[in-house]
C-alpha cells in the first residue's frame, strides 16, 4: 500500500460515502466558446471502471478536463468527490486533483529530466516534504508499473508502451480515488496495448480506484469490459450493452 502524505483533511473522501464518486446533472460544457456537451448526465460509483468514447470533437475529453476543474461548470450541477464544480474556487483546484491521478494523451513527461526526477517533481510540487517518503512512495509505483530499473533513464531512452508505464506510475503517486486516463493505448502496437490494459486492470483489482478512460479503441471494449458512454452530437450517452455500439470506430481518435 502506498503512503499518502495529506496537507487538509477535509478535502479527503470518506471511504464509507456511498453517493457517487462523480456526479453530474444537466450539464453543459464548452470548449473555447463553443458547446461540446449539452444537458450531460453521469453517475459514476466508487470502484467504476468507464469508458468514454467518440470521434474527435465529440467532447470527451472535455469532459475529463472539466472534472479537474480546468473547464468551469457552465450550467448543470456538477460534483468530484465532495468538491462542487459550480463553486469551486481556483486555491481550490489543486486539493481537487490530489484525489486525481490524470494520464494524458501526451503524456507530458519532462523530457530533459530522469524517470525518478519526473515522479520527484510531481511530489515536491503537490507538497511532499520527507525525502525518505518520497524515494519509498517512486519505488513503489515504480515497482508496481514494472519499471523499478528505469528509474535513472531519460523518456527518450523508454519506449512508448515504457513512457506510458511512467505516466501512470506519477498519476498513482497521491494514491488517488479517481483515475482519469485520455487516450492511455494511443500509438501503441497490439501487443503493447494489452500490457497497458492487463496493467490498468491490475491496478483497477489490487487498488480499487474509479478509472475513467477515453478511447476510441473498440476491441478494448470488447476485451476488458466496463461502463461505455458515447459521446457524439453534442451528448453523451450511456451504452447498456456493447451490442449497442453500432457505430464506425475507423475515424475515431
Amino acid at each position: 500500500m502506498f503512503v499518502q502524505q495529506l496537507n487538509c483533511n477535509i478535502f479527503n473522501m470518506d471511504s464509507t460515502n456511498t453517493i457517487p464518486v462523480i456526479q453530474f446533472e444537466n450539464v453543459n460544457i464548452s470548449n473555447s466558446g463553443n458547446l461540446v456537451i449539452s444537458d450531460l448526465n453521469l453517475s459514476i460509483e466508487k470502484g467504476e471502471f468507464i469508458y468514454i468514447i467518440g470521434k474527435v470533437g465529440s467532447g470527451k475529453t472535455s469532459i475529463i478536463r472539466s472534472m479537474i476543474g480546468e473547464i468551469p461548470i457552465e450550467q448543470g450541477k456538477a460534483r468530484v468527490g465532495k468538491f462542487n464544480l459550480n463553486k469551486l474556487k481556483k486555491r481550490e483546484i489543486p486539493y481537487l486533483r490530489r484525489n486525481i491521478g490524470v494520464i494524458f494523451q501526451d503524456l507530458q513527461l519532462l523530457t530533459d529530466r530522469t524517470v525518478y526526477e519526473n515522479l520527484h517533481f510531481v511530489l515536491k510540487a503537490t507538497g511532499w516534504k520527507d525525502k525518505k517518503l518520497i524515494d519509498q512512495t517512486i519505488s513503489q509505483v515504480l515497482e508496481a508499473v514494472g519499471m523499478s530499473n528505469k528509474a535513472g533513464n531519460k523518456p527518450h531512452q523508454l519506449s512508448g508502451g515504457e513512457q506510458q508505464r511512467v505516466a501512470i506510475a506519477r498519476a498513482l503517486l497521491n494514491k488517488p480515488e479517481i483515475i482519469l486516463a485520455d487516450e492511455p493505448t494511443a500509438n501503441l502496437d497490439n501487443d503493447t496495448t494489452r500490457e497497458i490494459m492487463e496493467l490498468f486492470m491490475k491496478i483497477h483489482k489490487e487498488q480499487g480506484p474509479t478509472i475513467i478512460m477515453v478511447t476510441h479503441n473498440k476491441t478494448l471494449l470488447k476485451d476488458y469490459p466496463g461502463k461505455t458512454y458515447l459521446c457524439e452530437k453534442m451528448s453523451c450517452t450511456y451504452m447498456k450493452s456493447f451490442s449497442e455500439i453500432e457505430i464506425d470506430f475507423s475515424d475515431f481518435i
